[in-house]
């Protein structure tokens, strides 16, 4: 059974945060062109959505598209940003049914019109969503969220982490968000990719070489589990060589 110092212990839910990595490799695999891998990873993502909650998981955040993504060719760029307008359109309903309640984390301001109207019109319509909060990281770095939000810090003092929490999550369009207790990363590579740097300060790193279109509720299973088995001490002792 899990073992936690952390303060926050007692919140319900984990925040399990996900670098959904691979799409286009397996689309190479499997001799389709990447876009198809991006489709499929659509799909990976709504199962994982549907399975998190029985799992015991409150908050999902997942890596959709880098502020580095931008470096990749036009043609995949702007599939991707069709892909996700239309995937907006398509799972709000779906969203709305089964209580999740979407937000999309990251810079706007270089997204397309289209897709930036169909964001705000998905997060309200699925803001009462109680059951999941499902973030999804669009043109997202955390070292630019960070920079940003010391920037827009004015006060005598230094901020305390809480209020600097808090900041970084209003620059970031979707505060209130707890730390992350997992992250996972799909498609066999170990990095963090300038992902949730602030918030995954003590969270416990799960690497797995399946592919995300690869990725189901087992795997998810498992990765939840092994979690479970871990003992988290926050710097401090094992309770057993505490007592």
């Amino acid at each position: 059974m899990l073992q936690s110092t952390s303060p926050d212990a007692a919140r319900p839910g984990l925040h399990v945060a996900i670098i959904m990595d691979g799409n286009g490799r397996w689309a190479a695999a499997h001799g389709r062109p990447r876009a198809a891998g991006h489709a499929a990873g659509v799909s990976a993502l709504r199962e994982v959505a549907e399975t998190a909650p029985a799992l015991g998981i409150a908050t999902l955040t997942v890596y959709a598209f880098s502020a580095d993504n931008w470096a990749r060719p036009r043609a995949e760029v702007s599939a991707l940003m069709r892909l996700l307008q239309r995937s907006l359109a398509t799972e709000v309903d779906r969203c709305v049914t089964n209580g999740v309640r979407l937000s999309i984390i990251g810079r706007r301001d270089r997204l397309p019109a289209s897709l930036a109207r169909a964001i705000a019109a998905a997060e309200e319509r699925t803001a009462d969503g109680r059951r999941l909060w499902l973030r999804v990281a669009v043109d997202y770095s955390a070292r630019d969220l960070i920079r940003r939000a010391a920037a827009a810090w004015v006060g005598p003092r230094p901020p305390t982490r809480e209020e600097f929490s808090a900041l970084i999550g209003e620059v970031g369009s979707a505060g209130g968000a707890p730390d992350v207790d997992l992250l996972v990363r799909t498609g066999g590579e170990q990095r963090l990719s300038d992902f949730l740097l602030w918030e995954c300060a003590y969270a416990e790193l799960y690497f797995t070489p399946r592919m995300w279109p690869d990725f189901d509720a087992a795997e998810l299973g498992r990765a939840v589990a092994d979690f479970r088995r871990r003992e988290r001490r926050f710097g401090g002792l094992p309770q057993a060589a505490a007592g």
